[in-house]
């Protein structure tokens, strides 16, 4: 096919992917569920509105003109778990959660917390999501585990099931699309690689905090096809990604590590063009990636690699999609963007836009990747999803900032992580939490399947545009036909 009629079959995609949205679930369409061969799932760890709505600001000055931004199907989704539930339940004097019996306005409710997450709407009530001591709000394993096999579990359980179920592991999509439809699975993360987000969907664990066992299940009896991300020994032990096995998984991997006057960059980029399964180990002493630069820079937004050993997130995840479609079977990616999430905790107003701008270019890298003429790679066979796996430090903006703009930042206390925390003394944004809320967060999707999601909205919030995290698992279930 000439470039110019491949070009043209994509705009034909395009605007037959926006007819579909416009017309709604019940339209007939040619889009129907098990067309998607390759699915993106994109998670913006511990990101809210709020911090879309500042780092579009910081760009390009506009509200929303974020890469995600532009995908043709969108939606609010609630984030609760079992914890959450069951606080809330104790609360009111109500069952505890029943997966057969139970009520999702007790999980979130929009009554209190509003039918779309601020600055587009106002909670009814901020004490609703910023409670007095342990905050009623997920945390990453469990909103995880609920994208990764669309099941409810506790605080800091991996793709296995709440206290009071049958303790085994739970199957996530990423198993079952190899096991069933023979793709190639990844996981890729800013963090840790064996931190809560990227395990849930290639590993099983009562709690997340079993650093060590968990690295060994991803590497030693998963073994996806592309793991990259931090925790390299050299820099960071609480993750505890022993040398030794490191050395063990190059008998299966290409293996590239971060290592000093490397770029990680291009020692990535070329690892990928000759790999048929990539392990990449990077991080800093937190064990996470470096935090992107960000300059105050009014009128003029700049924003750079935080240290250039480490890759930034648009190379790692185009290094990864390199790798896994050389399977013809397709494949499952995770990308996700933790450092948001760590930024927030800190109530990091600057490291959150360095966060959020590597994001933003990390989707608009996939995008650009799966619109790439010569293979057949498109639309109509991949499926992206932009999400969060929940919010966190309950951001308000208070005062306009133009591009390039960044507020005066002063150290503050220590957040529950021992991290210094920042407060703004001249009032243009504000933080009221140092950890999860239970807010609404955004999802953002494309491609074959995409229209699915709106079957879900209202559903168990009727009247709104609300879908649940579970929900979105259960779209790309349909949308890959294991459903």
């Amino acid at each position: 096919m000439s470039n110019v009629a491949n070009k043209l079959g994509r705009w034909l995609w395009t605007a037959l992917l926006v007819i579909t949205v416009l017309a709604g679930p019940t339209a007939e369409s040619a889009l129907a569920a098990g067309q998607a061969r390759n699915v993106i799932l994109f998670v913006n760890d511990g990101m809210q509105l709020a911090c879309e709505v500042a780092a579009s600001r910081y760009l390009n000055g506009q509200d929303k003109g974020l890469s995600w931004h532009r995908l043709p199907v969108q939606a609010y989704c609630a984030t609760w778990d079992v914890t959450t539930y069951n606080s809330y339940a104790k609360e009111k004097g109500l069952a505890p959660y029943d997966p057969a019996d139970f009520d999702p306005k007790l999980g979130y409710d929009p009554s209190l917390g509003g039918m779309i997450p601020y600055p587009d709407g106002q909670p009814v009530d901020d004490r609703y999501f910023l409670k007095p001591g342990k905050p009623f709000a997920t945390d990453s394993a469990s909103a995880a585990t609920a994208l990764s096999t669309g099941k409810k579990t506790d605080d800091g359980r991996l793709a296995w099931p709440p206290a009071g179920q049958p303790q085994q592991p739970l199957i996530t999509i990423a198993e079952e699309l190899r096991a069933k439809q023979g793709k190639a699975i990844g996981v890729v993360s800013t963090v840790p690689f064996n931190h809560a987000t990227p395990a849930a969907f290639v590993a099983h664990n009562v709690s997340r905090e079993n650093y060590a066992e968990i690295a060994r299940e991803i590497l030693t009896v998963t073994k996806p096809e592309v793991v990259i991300g931090g925790g390299h020994p050299n820099w960071e032990k609480k993750f505890k990604v022993a040398p030794e096995l490191i050395e063990q998984a190059r008998a299966d991997y290409t293996v590239v590590a971060r290592a000093p006057g490397q770029d990680g960059n291009q020692e990535l980029a070329r690892a990928a063009q000759g790999a048929t399964r990539l392990f990449g180990l990077f991080g800093g002493k937190g064990g996470n990636f470096e935090y992107a630069q960000v300059s105050d820079h009014p009128g003029a937004p700049r924003v750079e690699r935080g240290d250039s050993e480490n890759p930034d997130l648009a190379t790692v995840s185009t290094a990864a999609l390199t790798v896994l479609a050389k399977k013809p079977e397709g494949f499952f990616l995770l990308v996700e963007q933790g450092d948001i999430d760590w930024a927030n905790h800190a109530n990091n107003f600057r490291n959150m836009i360095g966060s959020v701008t590597d994001a933003e270019r990390a989707v608009a890298a996939i995008i650009a990747w799966v619109d790439r003429p010569g293979d057949d790679i498109d639309w109509s066979n991949t499926l992206l999803i932009v999400t969060a796996d929940h919010a966190n430090g309950y951001l308000r903006l208070e005062k306009p900032l133009g591009p390039g703009q960044l507020p005066v930042q002063e150290t503050g206390g220590r957040n529950a992580y021992g991290a210094a925390t920042f407060t703004y003394p001249g009032g243009e944004v504000s933080y009221g939490a140092t950890n999860h809320t239970n807010e609404l967060v955004t999802i953002y999707a494309i491609g074959a399947g995409s229209e699915l999601l709106r079957q879900y909205e209202g559903r168990w919030w009727p009247g709104a545009r609300i879908a649940d995290n579970t929900q979105i698992n259960a779209v790309m279930r349909a949308a890959t036909g294991l459903d």
